[in-house]
């Protein structure tokens, strides 16, 4: 799984704007363009409300489809009333990873004070590493890319691998 031409990626967009066709989501095309730079690509979108019943259904189904080795989440990790992405993520985790978050809200601080703001969460259901993203394509790509590498050596992990961690710098 080293390899990140086999890596299978989904991408889950949470807006109850974007799923009625209101505005266009522009976190697609931005994630598609830093996966392609990486030898990746995405293998599944789906574009979704806001409503916690309907995120868990999406990510159960994904991650016990067998066909996906890591599922993005954008949007719904803020602090509207509407936000329910990081509820609906826990509630289907078997593990979760909070260094994962944590180090995207430390990266964001350095662009804005309102990463404080930023309630996503990342962990693991049948080997499927799922990671929540913000809404903003800016904010999406900054957190992605700042975690990319090690989401997959956590990605191999989770789905078996014994090699030795070696140290990286």
């Amino acid at each position: 799984m080293g390899d990140n031409t086999n890596i299978r990626i989904g991408l889950v967009v949470m807006s109850d704007r974007a799923s009625a066709g209101v505005r266009p989501d522009g976190v697609e095309g931005v994630i598609r363009e830093f996966l392609a730079k990486e030898g990746a690509d995405l293998a599944k979108v789906s574009i979704i409300p806001d409503e916690a019943d309907i995120i868990g259904k999406k990510l159960v189904e994904w991650a016990d489809s067998g066909r996906l080795d890591l599922v993005l989440t954008s949007g719904g990790t803020g602090v509207s009333p509407r936000d329910v992405t990081p509820e609906a993520t826990c509630a289907i985790l078997q593990q979760e990873i909070p260094g994962i978050p944590e180090a995207m809200r430390a990266e964001s601080l350095k662009i804005t004070n309102r990463a404080v703001l930023s309630r996503g969460v990342a962990g693991i259901r049948n080997g499927v590493m799922i990671v929540n993203l913000p809404g903003s394509p800016k904010a999406a790509l900054e957190n992605l890319a700042c975690v990319y590498s090690a989401l997959l050596h956590g990605v191999a992990k989770a789905q078996g691998d014994k090699s030795d961690c070696a140290p990286t710098h």
